[in-house]
């Protein structure tokens, strides 16, 4: 099993959490065999914090140099399923301030234990707002699921960065580049396997860094690109999210391909 760590100027929770998962999953458990995070370009110390911690810590663009790279967290997540060798892989958001190994465990528990789950989607209980997604999920996902792929209302969390899968259907999937890629990993997955080969589970009490409205904005941009792009919706290649009094930010819709399409991929594997 290879768990991935997807991290961005995350100095301040890194370590704890690189820390946490191979203590007690890789040197005491041997549950995990390989922990790697990937620095998206970051300015602090995220990469060495996370190597003297016990991962093994990739630069985004240094994966597959030869294809276009850019920050965002589908490349990382690409990138990450590429250099990564598990069967099964887990990946975990890198900003969670009170980590506990169940956002691992408790992802790995139906894909091991369970006959026909290919993908395991994790919730939890946010502090500020309950059982439930965050501001993007609830004014954003949420209604957009309703009304393009109702069979997926019943994800308590949708956006959710704690998920993972096995390897032979990953591989086969397009990531999103940015934002969006945890809700069009999702709808595909269920549009490929069908809704009884996903699972979701509880995985507690997970406290949220509260961001401004300023900063979700561009996420929610994305996740609606990318939901729309799904629901067969001519999507423009680039958007401009104009806010009166803010910069404007420029939202790319792109998208890795599948691996099993990538030749370096390929002669890797073989």
């Amino acid at each position: 099993m290879s768990v991935c760590l997807p991290a961005r100027n995350e100095a301040a929770t890194i370590s704890s959490i690189v820390s946490c998962i191979h203590r007690e999953l890789v040197e005491q458990g041997g549950l995990v065999d390989e922990l790697i995070v990937i620095d998206d370009s970051s300015s602090d110390a995220t990469a060495e914090l996370a190597a003297s911690a016990g991962a093994t810590v990739y630069e985004a663009s240094s994966v597959l140099p030869g294809r276009r790279a850019g920050p965002g967290k589908g490349e990382a997540l690409w990138r990450s399923l590429h250099v990564s060798t598990g069967d099964v892989v887990i990946w975990c958001d890198s900003d969670i301030a009170a980590f506990d190994t169940r956002f691992i465990t408790g992802v790995l528990g139906p894909l091991v234990t369970e006959d026909g789950i290919d993908f395991v989607k994790g919730f939890y209980e946010r502090p500020d707002d309950g059982v439930g997604g965050g501001r993007v999920t609830e004014l954003v996902a949420r209604p957009l699921l309703a009304l393009f792929f109702p069979e997926l209302s019943g994800f308590i969390q949708p956006l959710s960065g704690e998920y993972g899968g096995r390897r032979s259907l990953l591989e086969q999937l397009a990531f999103a580049t940015g934002y969006g890629v945890d809700l069009g990993l999702l709808i595909d997955v269920t549009r490929r396997c069908g809704p009884g080969a996903v699972a979701q589970v509880d995985l507690g009490h997970r406290p949220h860094r509260h961001r401004t409205l300023e900063q979700l904005g561009p996420q929610a941009l994305a996740v609606m690109q990318v939901a729309l792009d799904r629901a067969g919706v001519a999507v423009p290649h680039a958007a401009a999210l104009r806010r009166p009094g803010l910069v404007v930010q420029e939202s790319v819709f792109s998208q890795c391909p599948p691996l099993v399409s990538v030749g370096e991929y390929r002669r890797r594997s073989a």
